[in-house]
């Protein structure tokens, strides 16, 4: 498999408590299967959709038992550099980069609005196996109160252009505060600002999209497995989709990109 492009999102993890509910849950739900953990790193335990990984899940540290949330990783040649650019940029290296056995680098940080992510140097594990297809990573979203700090950190560190939607003078749709971070013309990452719908005590983050052969079976899965449905579903240009929390907490998002409606927004490159 080819190494991912600087600053493709290219890993996906989420800390449980209860790891096995998790595997239970994700595996109603997103139809994955699950290897054997590694006790040697620490119980991480890869998700499998079709027999390829598309994620991990893994039990806290001593420690650092706390809210579970999904943790969506960017890739990098050079994990040391790449830390060195997010406290240039105003963020905060949680996690200095760490090696992973023969399998890569990873460091953890949060941007400077509070978003927390990962970065992942590649070793002989380059990250999805399978993306954009039923039980994969297909898209993430950056949510933050704090907008023009996430804008000017993210280009800052990965090779990002920045797109946002032409607003329509007949609509509403020049009030929506949505950009893209695109890698070579191609987005890959969408920034979107959290409003008064949004408790105070919700965090910044980074919300993880998966793709399902159908959104609606889903969501009913999901609650009935004892998820929370957030928003949605909905139908867009780009598929029908919906924002849930896991049973442990962690949010995520699921779309059918199969269903689609209406017509893909117009978009403008920024200089």
């Amino acid at each position: 498999m080819a190494a991912q492009a600087e600053g493709m999102p290219c890993w996906a993890d989420a800390m449980f408590t209860d790891v096995e509910a998790a595997k239970d849950f994700y595996g109603d739900v997103l139809g994955w299967t699950f290897g054997e953990s590694a006790s040697e790193f620490g119980d991480y335990t890869q998700a499998y959709a079709d027999g390829r990984a598309v994620a991990a899940v893994v039990p806290p540290m001593p420690g650092q038992e706390g809210h579970s949330a999904w943790c969506l990783y960017f890739a990098s040649s050079d994990a040391a550099a790449t830390a060195a650019k997010i406290r240039a940029g105003g963020g905060e290296v949680l996690m200095d980069p760490m090696t992973v056995g023969d399998f890569g680098t990873m460091l953890l940080a949060r941007d400077p609005s509070g978003v927390a992510f990962g970065v992942w140097q590649a070793g002989t594990h380059e990250g999805f196996e399978k993306r954009g297809a039923a039980g994969a990573y297909c898209w993430a979203e950056v949510f933050t109160r704090e907008p023009d700090k996430a804008d000017a950190f993210f280009p800052a560190v990965f090779p990002f252009g920045v797109q946002h939607i032409a607003g329509d003078a007949d609509t509403d749709d020049e009030e929506i505060d949505f950009k893209l971070f695109t890698l070579g013309g191609d987005p890959v990452l969408g920034r979107m600002v959290m409003g008064e719908e949004f408790p105070p005590e919700v965090p910044p983050h980074i919300q993880v999209f998966f793709a399902v052969g159908d959104c609606d079976v889903a969501v009913a899965k999901a609650t009935e497995r004892g998820g929370e449905l957030k928003f949605g579903p909905m139908d867009s240009p780009f598929g029908r989709f919906a924002a849930l929390t896991d049973p442990q907490g962690a949010a995520f998002a699921v779309i059918d990109l199969g269903a689609t409606t209406g017509k893909m927004p117009e978009l403008t490159d920024e200089k």
